[in-house]
């Protein structure tokens, strides 16, 4: 998780510049080694669906270059996926998720929908929630709280 917290707070000054929420991911293989990581690169990219978690599976999909299947890996991310991010690692068949702060406005593994242990879908990924948890809300309380 200190890792995702590392990419999450990323450049402070070029963060910044971007004006995307500090969220960071990094995917793990199989055997433990760091695949890719990703950052929130939505207002960077003027992509919609530029989300941490995307970000970083796209990158570890293009490493392992075998598909988009993420069996075996691990998913560490400082927020609580979205609708699209965990409907995503679950299609990709992301074995284990690992998150920080809980968002309940429009998290997706437990705040407001539970996407993930969904029994209608094919694979539900191992999860843990709330790792380093003040951690990674003071991360954002601090970005949101110089917007306001």
């Amino acid at each position: 998780m200190r890792r995702a917290l590392e990419v999450a707070a990323g450049d402070s000054q070029a963060v910044r510049d971007t004006d995307d929420v500090p969220v960071g991911a990094v995917l793990y293989g199989p055997d433990g080694q760091e695949l890719a990581t990703g950052r929130n690169e939505r207002e960077l990219s003027g992509d919609p669906s530029a989300h941490a978690e995307i970000v970083a599976m796209r990158r570890a999909a293009a490493v392992r270059g075998d598909g988009w299947h993420l069996d075996g890996c691990t998913l560490v991310v400082t927020l609580e996926p979205c609708t699209m991010c965990a409907g995503a690692l679950v299609l990709a068949r992301v074995s284990t998720l690992v998150f920080g702060a809980w968002e309940p406005k429009t998290g997706a593994v437990g705040s407001l929908w539970d996407v993930v242990r969904d029994r209608r879908l094919t694979h539900r990924p191992e999860v843990y929630a709330g790792v380093l948890e003040s951690e990674c809300a003071a991360l954002l309380l601090d970005f949101f709280g110089r917007r306001r």
